[in-house]
C-alpha cells in the first residue's frame, strides 16, 4: 500500500506528464522556428514585435510563449494601457532553451502517429517507440548539472518527456483493457494482450523501468503497486492526450494556416480533438465535482415545492448522462420525488451537435425517463427559451439552468457594447482563427454572455461547473501540483476562454448573477483553484 507521501509525489509526476504533453511541441515548435534563440539574443520583447519579425499568428503565439512561462521559463508582463504583452527571458531560460532539442523525437513520434489507428498499438509507430525508450534509458546522455537549478530543469525537461511517452500509452492501454481487473491482479505476459508481443513487450520493459511493472520471471509482468497508481487514473491523461491531434499542427497554427483545424466540410468530425477519448477522460476526472453538484441538486428539491424550480434544462447535454444522472438523484433522495405524480419534473436536454441530440434521445428513452430533447446555442439563449415555450408550452426562467465546462467553449463573438475604460486583470492568452484576443473584450464578451442569460436564469439560478486559468507565474511557483499549463495550451490553441476565477465572479456580480456562497466550491481549494463550482442567481 501506498503512504501519502508516494501518492502526493505520483500525483505530481502526473501533473508534470501532463505539462510535458504541450509543452514538448510548444517549446520544439518555437526552436525550430528561431524564436526561443530570438528570445534570448533580445532579452525581451513584446508579443506584436515577435509577430510581425516571425510573420506568426499573434494569438496562437502569445498561447504558445505563455505556456513556457507557465513552466518558469520565461516572465510575462501585461501592459494593459497598449494591451500588449511582454516576454523577458529570466535565469532558467538559456539552460532550458538549451535542452529544447531534446524534445525532437517525441515530437516526430506524435506527428508520425497521426497515420495510424488511434485506439490501436501498430508496428511502425511501436519500432520508433523502442528506439525513444532506449534513448530515455540513458537519458539522452545528459550530463547532469551539479548546479541545483540547472538540474531541477534538466529533470524537468526528462519528465516532459516521459510524460509524451506515457500518456498516449497509458490512454490507449486504459480503454483496450489492459487495466482490466485480471491483468492488474495477476502476472501476465505480452502474447496475452497483443499481435505484436515482441514489440508490445518493450512497452512492458519500459514501465518496468519507471517502476510500474515487476518482471520475476523474464517475459512475466506484473503491476507494482505505483503502477496500480497510475492504472487506476488513466483518464486523468485522457482530455489532455485528446488534443494531441491539435499539437500535430502547431506549425500552422503559429506560423502558416490559423484555421487549419478549422477548415472543413460542415458535419465533418472536429480535428482539433478526439472528442470519444475527451469524453472518457472526462468521465473520469469530473466524477469529485459531479459529488457537490449532487449535493446542491438535493438541497434545491427538498425545499418547499413552491420553492422548487419546476425542472432542469441541461445545455450541452452530450449523450444525456447527466440529465439521467440528475433525474435519479431528484427521484431518489429528495421530496420532490416523492411528488412526481403531483408535480411532474420537466427535463429538458440542449445541444448544438444534432448527433448528441439523437442519442440523448436514445438514451434517455431507454432509461424510461420523460424529456424534452432540443437543438439549442449556448450563444442564443433567447431562440431557446422561444423554442421551448412554443414546443412544450415550458418557460426557460422556471428551470434550473445547468452546465458542465461549456461556457468557456462557446463561439466567439466579439462584443456588441464593450467598456472602453475596462482594464482587465486577466494574465489569459486568448485567440480567435489566430487573432489575438484583448483581455478586457475576452472579459466584455462573457459579460455580454452572461447578460443574456440574466433574465432566464435570475429566478431559480445557472448551476455550472467552470474551468479557469491561473497566472504563469503562479504555476510556474508549483509545478507538479497543478494542471493548468496542460488546460492553458488545450484551450489556447482551440479558441477557448478560460478567464481565472475571481475574474469569472466578478464578471458575474457585474452582470447581477451573484455566485450563491452557499453552493461555491474550488478544486483545489486554495489559490490553485482550477475549476469551480457556482449556482449564480440574480441579486435581491
Amino acid at each position: 500500500m501506498l503512504d501519502k507521501k508516494s501518492k502526493a509525489q505520483y500525483r505530481g509526476e502526473i501533473f508534470r506528464h501532463l505539462d510535458g504533453i504541450v509543452t514538448a511541441p510548444t517549446a520544439y515548435c518555437l526552436h525550430e522556428h528561431g524564436v526561443l534563440d530570438y528570445l534570448l539574443q533580445n532579452e525581451k520583447c513584446s508579443i506584436v514585435s515577435l509577430s510581425n519579425h516571425f510573420k506568426a499568428n499573434e494569438g496562437y503565439l502569445n498561447v504558445a510563449l505563455r505556456v513556457l512561462c507557465s513552466q518558469g521559463w520565461l516572465d510575462q508582463e501585461m501592459d494593459h494601457r497598449s494591451e500588449d504583452v511582454i516576454y523577458s527571458i529570466n535565469a532558467k531560460s538559456e539552460h532550458a532553451f538549451e535542452l529544447v532539442p531534446y524534445y525532437s523525437d517525441v515530437v516526430e513520434l506524435l506527428k508520425f502517429s497521426e497515420h495510424f489507428h488511434p485506439r490501436r498499438f501498430e508496428l511502425e509507430p511501436f519500432k520508433k517507440l523502442e528506439k525513444i525508450f532506449n534513448n530515455y534509458r540513458n537519458y539522452y546522455g545528459i550530463d547532469f548539472s551539479t548546479n541545483e537549478e540547472e538540474l531541477a530543469i534538466q529533470e524537468q525537461v526528462l519528465k516532459h518527456i516521459e510524460g509524451v511517452i506515457t500518456g498516449p500509452t497509458i490512454v490507449l492501454l486504459g480503454k483496450g483493457g489492459m487495466f482490466h481487473q485480471y491483468f492488474m491482479e495477476a502476472s501476465f505476459r505480452a502474447e496475452e494482450y497483443h499481435q505484436h508481443p515482441d514489440s508490445f513487450e518493450k512497452i512492458l520493459e519500459f514501465f518496468t523501468f519507471l517502476g510500474w511493472f515487476t518482471e520475476k520471471m523474464p517475459g512475466n509482468f506484473q503491476f507494482t503497486d505505483k503502477g496500480l497508481f497510475f492504472a487506476k487514473r488513466a483518464a486523468a491523461y485522457g482530455v489532455t492526450v485528446s488534443y494531441i491531434p491539435t499539437f500535430r499542427k502547431l506549425n500552422d497554427l503559429l506560423f502558416g494556416n490559423p484555421s487549419i483545424l478549422w477548415d472543413v466540410p460542415k458535419g465533418s468530425p472536429e480535428m482539433h480533438v478526439d472528442r470519444a477519448l475527451n469524453v472518457w477522460g472526462s468521465g473520469g476526472a469530473h466524477a469529485t465535482y459531479f459529488k457537490v453538484i449532487d449535493s446542491i441538486i438535493i438541497e434545491l428539491f427538498n425545499r418547499p415545492i413552491e420553492e422548487q424550480p419546476h425542472g432542469i434544462l441541461d445545455m450541452g447535454c452530450g449523450n444525456g448522462a447527466f440529465i439521467q444522472h440528475l433525474f435519479e438523484i431528484i427521484d431518489q433522495r429528495t421530496l420532490r420525488g416523492k411528488m412526481l405524480d403531483q408535480y411532474p419534473l420537466f427535463l429538458v436536454g440542449a445541444d448544438f451537435n444534432e448527433t448528441a441530440l439523437k442519442i440523448t434521445k436514445a438514451n434517455l428513452i431507454k432509461a424510461d425517463i420523460w424529456a424534452k430533447v432540443v437543438w439549442g446555442d449556448i450563444g442564443q439563449p433567447d431562440v431557446l427559451a422561444h423554442d421551448l415555450n412554443e414546443l412544450y408550452g415550458i418557460s426557460l426562467n422556471n428551470l434550473l439552468n445547468v452546465r458542465t465546462f461549456l461556457d468557456h467553449n462557446r463561439v466567439w463573438h466579439k462584443p456588441e457594447n464593450g467598456k472602453p475604460e475596462r482594464k482587465s486583470g486577466s494574465t489569459g492568452a486568448f485567440a480567435y482563427r489566430g487573432v489575438r484576443l484583448p483581455n478586457a473584450m475576452v472579459e466584455d464578451s462573457l459579460l455580454e454572455h452572461l447578460m443574456k442569460w440574466k433574465p432566464y436564469v435570475e429566478k431559480f439560478g445557472l448551476l455550472l461547473i467552470e474551468l479557469h486559468t491561473l497566472s504563469p507565474a503562479l504555476v510556474a511557483k508549483n509545478i507538479g501540483k497543478t494542471a493548468a499549463t496542460a488546460y492553458d495550451a488545450t484551450h489556447g490553441f482551440s479558441d477557448q476562454y478560460i478567464l481565472e476565477a475571481h475574474i469569472f465572479e466578478q464578471i458575474a456580480v457585474e452582470v447581477g448573477l451573484a455566485p450563491d456562497p452557499t453552493y461555491t466550491a474550488s478544486f483545489p481549494s486554495g489559490n490553485l483553484g482550477t475549476v469551480t463550482v457556482h449556482l449564480l442567481k440574480g441579486q435581491s
